[in-house]
């Protein structure tokens, strides 16, 4: 059987970078992809080579149709047909109301966490389906217990962008479940890692804790302990999914 091959967005830190060390300690073949961190991300191949598992570390803002084709591309020819995605990939802004928000602020948030997303989908199908000659596979988009929430007073944009994330992850479930491929999304609650940073919240985390029903963070190797699952045989019968790992959030 020829080796799976797994394309993570975003998967030089946090959830994307704990995703990548597991799926590879599982067998896949991972291409880490990076907008700017070369560094880490290059740090995480070299851990995943390490071990003995393959890995490439691949640059694309997924907010560019023009380098999203790049990357896959650049996939193709390195690791071989695309059988496994995560659209882990996303933004958040500093700390906002709604009545404070600029529309460079939506289209970045859209641009990124949305529509990233789907093109990243689109390219990842029409090497997966069965009805483009492919051989099926798996996609694992990144949500966000902020769908459900809504982030009141900090960040209404980012929530209703993983919402659009939620209704695009039963969409294409449906659509493609006949074609060998399953998609499922995990929605992480409070998880230790720098995206708390980049809104300009870096205690944000810690300072919420305490409201968790679990009393405690959760962390990126919990949410990739559900991603890595969701491409494994047990779970074969399972798409459209929307996995909480929130600690009861």
């Amino acid at each position: 059987m020829n080796q799976q091959v797994l394309l993570i967005t975003g998967g030089g830190r946090g959830i994307g970078a704990a995703t990548a060390l597991l799926a590879a300690q599982r067998g896949f073949a991972v291409a880490v992809n990076y907008a700017a961190n070369s560094l880490a991300a290059d740090d995480v191949v070299r851990r995943i080579r390490a071990d003995g598992g393959t890995a490439m570390a691949v640059q694309a803002d997924v907010g560019d149709e023009a380098q999203v084709l790049d990357m896959f591309a650049k996939v193709d020819a390195k690791l071989g047909r695309l059988t496994a995605l995560v659209n882990n990939a996303g933004v958040v802004d500093m700390k906002a109301r709604v009545d404070e928000m600029s529309v460079a602020r939506l289209e970045r948030m859209f641009r990124v966490n949305v529509i990233g997303s789907f093109v990243c989908a689109r390219e990842a199908v029409r090497r997966m389906s069965t009805r483009h000659g492919g051989s099926g596979g798996a996609i694992v988009n990144v949500s966000s217990a902020a769908a459900r929430l809504g982030s009141p007073d900090q960040y209404v944009d980012y929530a209703a962008s993983k919402g659009a994330i939620d209704t695009f992850t039963l969409g294409l479930a449906k659509e493609v479940a006949d074609e060998g491929i399953r998609v499922n999304a995990v929605r992480p609650g409070l998880i230790e890692t720098d995206i708390h940073a980049s809104g300009g919240m870096p205690e944000r985390a810690a300072m919420l804790a305490p409201t968790v029903p679990m009393k405690r963070t959760g962390t990126p190797e919990e949410i990739a302990g559900a991603i890595v699952w969701l491409f494994s045989p047990e779970a074969s019968y399972t798409t459209g999914a929307l996995l909480d790992v929130t600690g009861g959030r």
